[in-house]
């Protein structure tokens, strides 16, 4: 498989290429946003490893304009930067995953082949829920008719939810589930993707799909919320 690593720090990232390669992997490497865009948007890669503080566009604006051009290459941010809020931000632009600096190469091994495993499995079926519908292989989601956009991490936090409708799921669930190796963050992050959920799918429709159940977690309705 082929990676494009973006990272501006020319030994980390001549020594993540070289122990990727050794993986198995295809790996190319380049130091500035505006090329790695240039290079993700015509490189067919299989997973981009990208630095969120890069010279001439950053790591956020690479991630959107891929995504705006309907490039779905899963990828995972690596940044100096920490708290919730930044992994946040990163995620809401559109990216699968997130790692910050100082990081363990086992760590970021791990979440590699957990992306890709995740890219290429099988096609799975549409969960309908009353009039909420989820479609896993095409990442969509309706509400009735209405088309409901979600970003990357708040997809893979509804279908979930939706694998396991009407069952209470932990934080720690949906963590393990949606973050793919042991998160070292505020668990406390799963209530603003549950919240943004509420905004989008619920709010505008008048409905109460997702509640919470106090100490325990979270629950899907079977109903969709109707």
């Amino acid at each position: 498989m082929r990676l494009l690593i973006v990272e501006d720090e020319k030994r980390l990232a001549t020594s993540l290429a070289r122990g990727l390669s050794a993986e198995g992997f295809v790996v190319e490497t380049v130091h500035d946003g505006a090329e790695g865009l240039h290079r993700a948007l015509g490189g067919g890669y299989d997973l981009i490893i990208l630095d969120i503080m890069l010279p001439g566009m950053n790591g956020y604006r690479v991630c959107a304009a891929l995504r705006a051009e309907g490039d779905e290459t899963p990828i995972l941010m690596l940044t100096a930067k920490d708290g919730e809020y930044d992994e946040a931000e990163g995620l809401d632009t559109g990216a699968d995953d997130y790692l910050t600096k100082p990081f363990s190469y086992v760590v970021l091994v791990a979440r590699v082949r957990a992306l890709l495993r995740r890219r290429t499995r099988g096609a799975a079926p549409v969960i309908a829920l009353g009039d909420l519908t989820v479609d896993p292989a095409a990442r969509r989601v309706f509400r009735g008719g209405t088309e409901v956009e979600l970003t990357a991490k708040e997809f893979a936090v509804l279908e979930h939810l939706a694998e396991n409708a009407g069952q209470v799921v932990s934080k720690a669930q949906i963590m393990e589930a949606v973050w793919d190796f042991a998160y070292a963050g505020d668990p406390n992050i799963v209530e603003v993707y549950v919240s943004a959920l509420r905004r989008k799918l619920d709010v505008p429709f008048g409905r109460r799909s997702i509640t919470t159940v106090r100490g325990a977690g979270y629950r899907l309705a079977r109903d969709g919320g109707a």
